[in-house]
This record gives structure tokens, sequence and C-alpha cells, in this order.
């Protein structure tokens, strides 16, 4: 039985959490918060033990009536693995509190790849994290486009990909972000998606552009391929069926914008109203003058749970081979094989 703690309990740490204690081989040891918000008492909704952060904040905690197990350096003296879910950038400075624990740790997307070993992703690259110490699951939109872009190396050459991303503006929970009506370009042109996807798939030739605007529930991309002659769009419908983490999906059956997407995803009973998988518009897909086009869209609070859990079980060794991994997975979340 794995121990896991998670450090962070907002938007992604509470669900890589209730990922875990769906698991058969892994035990959640408990999770920690930095004072006693909403998410604290989800937390205490579901039985899983608080760990505080920030030492001044404990007699907030006794206040609200929410009984803490201990500090950080006590979680990880009863775990294996530590999943870094805190906000971006914190993670760097954490990790010496997990080396001198002697603790392996996951870190997410917002941490700069060198934060790690290596960079993760299920379907890329698998065994490069079997116990390592320190491996970083890539965000979301990099983790969409390494779900669609690997299979498809392995179908023929890939020439010059390039990917314009139309990124949501913040979170569903985030208040206070915007912009709230307009459209506002990522000015570092090429956008970092593409070197962050390269060191998952490093053999690729990639150029990513990307533009926020004012909504909250997905993110889409707009995806074009160079590919050789060999390539037809019925190739590429069936890899991409094949994939349970793929979802094809078709406007004519009315998933006409993101929107009818997450109905569609709240109806599935899962956790949070979750849509793990990528949805990919099969309409959209189409290669003219050796060009493949596509649009995906990226549920960004969610998409990245399913490849949290395959790391744990590759930085613990616990499964060698990453297919059986993502079929276990998949299983405990209710994704169709």
């Amino acid at each position: 039985m794995i121990r896991v703690g998670v450090n962070g309990y907002g938007v992604i740490g509470k669900r890589v959490a209730h990922a875990i204690t769906l698991q058969d081989d892994m035990k959640l040891v408990g999770i920690t918060k930095t004072k006693p918000d909403f998410n604290a008492l989800t937390a205490v909704n579901k039985r899983h033990p608080i760990y505080y952060v920030v030492p001044e904040n404990v007699d907030l905690f006794k206040q609200h009536e929410i009984e803490v197990s201990g500090k950080l350096e006590d979680l990880l003296q009863e775990v294996d693995v530590i999943i870094d879910a805190t906000p971006k950038n914190v993670g760097i400075f954490n990790k010496p509190l997990y080396e001198k624990a002697g603790v392996k740790a996951i870190f997410e997307g917002g941490e700069k790849a060198d934060v790690a070993q290596c960079s993760f992703n299920t379907y890329c690259n698998y065994n490069e994290a079997l116990n390592k110490d320190f491996i970083r699951v890539v965000s979301c939109n990099t983790t969409g486009l390494a779900r669609t872009i690997g299979p498809l190396t392995k179908l023929g050459k890939l020439g010059k990909i390039r990917v314009v991303l139309i990124r949501r503006a913040a979170d569903p929970v985030e208040s206070k972000k915007g912009p709230i009506n307009a459209i506002v370009p990522e000015f570092k042109v090429p956008s970092h998606h593409g070197p962050d996807l390269k060191t998952v798939l490093p053999g690729i030739d990639i150029v990513s552009v990307a533009v926020v605007v004012p909504t909250t529930i997905m993110h889409l991309h707009t995806v074009m391929i160079e590919v050789d002659g060999s390539f037809t769009r019925d190739d590429v419908i069936e890899t991409f069926r094949k994939i349970p983490r793929i979802k094809l999906i078709d406007s004519n059956e009315g998933f006409a914008s993101t929107a009818e997407i997450m109905e569609y995803a709240r109806s599935l009973g899962r956790y949070m109203g979750d849509l793990y998988e990528i949805p990919v518009w099969k309409d959209t897909i189409n290669i003219k003058d050796g060009e493949l086009y596509y649009m995906q869209a990226v549920h960004q609070e969610a998409v990245v749970i399913p490849e949290n859990i395959d790391a744990i079980r590759a930085i613990m060794g616990a499964e060698q081979d990453g297919e059986k991994s993502r079929k276990i997975t998949d299983k405990s979340l209710g994704i169709d094989d």
C-alpha cells in the first residue's frame, strides 16, 4: 500500500486526494491547509486528516473547530510520496523539506521543469519516471496536447506543429481574476506551451501562441500539424477512438461549444462534475495539403488527475507497465476503456 500525502488542498489537490481514495493500492495519509477555509471544511467532511503549514494559523483552525493532526513535517514522516499541489512557484521552495525527509515528490505543471528529474505524461514517457525521486506532471494545457499529439507520433512522421491556445481566464472558483470583457494576447511569442510539451515529447517541432478569454470552464486548442502522405483522416479518428482519455465528440450531437461539453460532464455523476478526458471535435479533424487540423478542449481542473495517479505508481515503481497503470486508474475514475 503506497502511503500518499497531498500538500495543498485547492483546485488540483482536493481532486488528487479524492482520486487517491479510490485506489486499491494507495492510502491517503493526509492533506495540508494553510487556513480554515471552505476547502478545509471539504476535507473535514471527507474525513481527510489535516496538517497545517502556517504555525500562526493553528489557533484559527481551533476557533473553527477543525482538528489538525500535526504540521507538514509530521505528514512527511508518515508518507512514501507527497503530491505538491501548492500554488505556482511554491513547490520549488518546498523541495528541500522533501529532500530532508527523504520523501519522493510529485510536482504540478505550475513549477518549472527543472524542479524535477523528469516531466511526466502517461502516454509519452511513463517509463522515464520509474523509481525517480522527483517528477513533475505537466500542466493541463501540456497534458491535453500530449494526449493527442503523442499517439500521432506513432502513426507516422510529424513535421512542424502549430498550436493556438484559447485559454480560460481563471478557474470558476477564482472570483478575483479576469479579464471580464477582453481578449488578452500572451505577448511572449512563441508561448511556453510548446517547449513544455517537448519535456515529454523531445523529438517534436512545435510552435505555440496563446490568448486569454473571459471564460472559466475550459481551454480550447486549435492544432495544425504537417504530416506525410501516409496519414489519413480515418487513421487519426481511429487512433483517437482507441484512447480512453480522449473523447471524440461531434457538433451534430449538440456539442456546439465548451458549455455543452461541461454540461455533459456534469451529467456523468463524477466527483465535482469533472471531465478527465480530452474532447476532440470529430468534425474538425481534416487533412488538407499535407496538414492535419483538429480542435480540442481541456477541462483544466480535472485533466491532470489521472496522470497524477499514474505518476504515483511510476515514481514508486509499483507498476512497471504504464498501460496497466492507466487501466487501473481509468477504471477507478469511471473512464471508459
